[in-house]
């Protein structure tokens, strides 16, 4: 607390008296009946429990580190972690090592090289593409993925050029990653504090990093600059070169609403085109992925859009604007941008990654080439007046590894492609013959209820085939299924309310059987 506790618990009880006895006084003069109530029954309420805390030993809110939770914001959170810790995988990760003095531990966090997991997809969404995973695909050999990594590892292993990450054009990253390995630069998450020491060097690099944001940010004020910068509730990503801050992403989280808001970002001139701001912003995506912070939003100005976007941020805001309105601080002139982070992608090692996929995928068709190339003679089907074949026909393709898709029936290519006219134009044939056949007397006309008195007592969804004539007129047959859902209760209402020995019950199963082999016939019964 700003004022301490004992001066607090001094002077609530007197102020706690003149603010109720200044609402009592004022409440006649409210003119709002609701909120008079509203305050008067509500309020004294919160004073009483805000009493009990301020005197309470053993209160959370006298804990330095105390922050409220929102229910809403806190069970998305959890729910979100909770599947990122369903299912894990293992490697080379980035990973956050805090200092254990009590002199640093608050302040500096260095991020470093080491081992990490990364969780995976939720457990429907993960259900999903195993079951997709299972139908389209199978797996690879170990031996032969093995033998492929061996090839792509080899020093003298070449491939032919490659646009997206041609071999002789290293990645944006790939300079400060080098230079990490070698210890010439290091990264650091510092940040000032209220309530433990904070080292002469941490302050000494948050001074270097004013002077780099007000050289690159010239219309931001100096003033504004530092306030940030030395408010405890920031902090502050430094890229260390020569004991020397040359680069840093200023940024407060917010965990209770799952997203930090990037305040600044900057790199010094004479550091620039070295891929450090993508290296900074890789960094900063690991870091708060270790944190369980899944989402960036940052106002960006029009220089900065160009940046934000290399970096995967988007004008397209897909957070709830109830998590952060209010709270993330708005700039005339700029563009509120939003990033999505994937807790299953080691940003830092992206490029790294998808290189080796790359190379491997190019190993692999290159492989299958080799055992698959032969030369087949042409097809002669077409010089014999076919004008269609199919694909599995052709020799060499179903050793290429080549699977036909499932086929479908002509019914659900026709509710694919949403053909209605057609559609109704072909169930009007299958109705017509239905209705002319001699069996189908008892279902021309719907039942007469003076003639059939508890008919519609037993029979609570009736139909017949002037019904069906009617909606096929009216297009309300849009797909197949329907039809076949109104034709199937006239014979299965014959059933419930006829005994199998009369002459109803029998001319049901015939139609039946006549209309199933009908729409079979029309292929338009996939069952």
């Amino acid at each position: 607390m700003v004022f301490g506790r004992t001066l607090l618990r001094s002077v609530f009880k007197y102020i706690r008296k003149q603010m109720l006895d200044e609402f009592h006084r004022e409440r006649d003069s409210t003119p709002q009946e609701e909120k008079r109530i509203l305050l008067l029954t509500n309020f004294p309420t919160f004073l009483n429990q805000l009493e009990e805390e301020i005197y309470a030993p053993n209160s959370p809110i006298w804990h330095p580190e105390f922050k409220t939770q929102s229910l809403h914001f806190q069970s998305i959170l959890d729910s979100k972690l909770k599947a990122n810790t369903s299912s894990s995988r293992k490697g080379e990760f980035e990973k956050v090592t805090l200092g254990h003095t009590d002199r640093e531990g608050f302040t500096t966090s260095t991020l470093s090289p080491g081992k990490s997991a990364r969780s995976s997809d939720t457990p429907l969404r993960e259900a999903k593409r195993k079951k997709f995973q299972e139908e389209q695909f199978e797996d690879i050999p170990e031996e032969t993925v093995a033998e492929i990594m061996a090839t792509i590892d080899d020093p003298n292993y070449m491939t032919g050029p490659d646009m997206v990450f041609s071999e002789n054009a290293p990645a944006t990253d790939e300079g400060p990653k080098l230079e990490e390995k070698r210890n010439i630069i290091q990264l650091h998450v510092i940040g000032n504090s209220l309530t433990k020491p904070v080292t002469k060097q941490t302050m000494l690099w948050l001074v270097g990093l004013q002077n780099v944001f007000s050289h690159q940010l010239p219309r931001m004020p100096r003033e504004y600059i530092t306030q940030l910068l030395f408010d405890p509730k920031h902090r502050t990503l430094a890229l260390i070169k020569e004991n020397k801050p040359v680069g840093g992403i200023c940024f407060r989280p917010f965990p209770t609403q799952g997203f930090t808001e990037i305040v600044f970002c900057a790199v010094t001139s004479r550091e620039q085109i070295k891929g450090y701001g993508t290296h900074l912003m890789n960094h900063l995506k690991d870091y708060h992925i270790s944190k369980g912070i899944l989402n960036f939003l940052s106002y960006a100005d029009q220089n900065a859009i160009g940046y934000f976007e290399k970096q995967e941020f988007s004008k397209d805001i897909k957070m709830n604007r109830l998590a952060y309105q209010g709270y993330i601080k708005e700039y005339e002139g700029a563009t509120l941008m939003h990033c999505e982070l994937n807790p299953k992608i080691i940003y830092t090692e992206f490029t790294t990654v998808v290189r080796k996929q790359k190379k491997f995928i190019k190993q692999l068709i290159y492989q299958t080439q080799r055992t698959v190339s032969k030369v087949h003679p042409g097809v002669t089907f077409f010089n014999e007046g076919v004008r269609s074949i199919p694909i599995e026909s052709i020799p060499g393709i179903e050793e290429t590894g080549w699977k036909p898709t499932s086929r479908t029936t002509r019914g659900q290519q026709l509710e694919e492609s949403q053909d209605v006219d057609t559609l109704t134009s072909m169930l009007k044939i299958v109705l017509n013959a239905v209705k002319s056949q001699e069996e189908a007397w008892p279902f021309r006309q719907p039942v007469d209820k003076n003639k059939v008195t508890d008919y519609y007592d037993h029979i609570k969804y009736p139909m017949d085939l002037k019904t069906m004539t009617e909606r096929l007129k009216s297009r309300y047959y849009v797909s197949r299924r329907l039809f076949i859902a109104d034709m199937m209760r006239i014979f299965t209402n014959c059933k419930i309310y006829n005994s199998p020995e009369t002459e109803y019950y029998q001319c049901a199963l015939t139609l039946q059987q006549y209309f199933i082999t009908k729409m079979k016939e029309m292929g338009l019964w996939d069952k």
